[in-house]
């Protein structure tokens, strides 16, 4: 079986809840992502913001201004879906696909250790045509 730590980004980058949607902007820009776990402190995980959920935040609007000010906290998913480490992949995929997430935050203890996404799982498919090709 294989399993969520052989394939997962570990030591994803995270904002906090205090942190606004100017910094999730930057930080997805700055690093190429769409998905930030929000963490406290301890690097426990509390929530997620995604690229789309920044997006409907900011909906053009007549009170748009100020709007990059706004904190995460006020617009991150609370109630997300984990994943651990030995878990397998297969799971992860299933689950997923069957909700049609992006992602899924890797916790140990609450803590949270990595990130998985469906850009995880593309790469995966391109080794397994990669090696079906050279096997032709």
């Amino acid at each position: 079986m294989i399993t969520i730590d052989e394939i997962m980004t570990p030591k994803p980058f995270s904002l906090a809840e205090t942190d606004t949607i100017g910094d999730a902007r930057r930080l997805m820009t700055d690093k190429n992502i769409r998905h930030v776990p929000i963490t406290d402190p301890s690097k426990k995980l509390v929530g997620l913001v995604t690229q789309r959920d920044i997006l409907a935040a900011t909906a053009p609007s007549s009170d748009s201004a100020g709007q990059e000010d706004t904190r995460l906290g006020d617009i991150m998913i609370r109630n997300v879906n984990v994943i651990g480490e030995s878990d397998s992949v297969r799971l992860a995929a299933m689950h997923l696909q069957k909700h049609k997430y992006g992602c899924m935050p890797v916790v140990a203890n609450g803590v949270l250790v990595g990130i998985i996404t469906d850009s995880d799982f593309i790469g995966i498919a391109i080794n397994l045509i990669e090696q079906i090709e050279a096997a032709e």
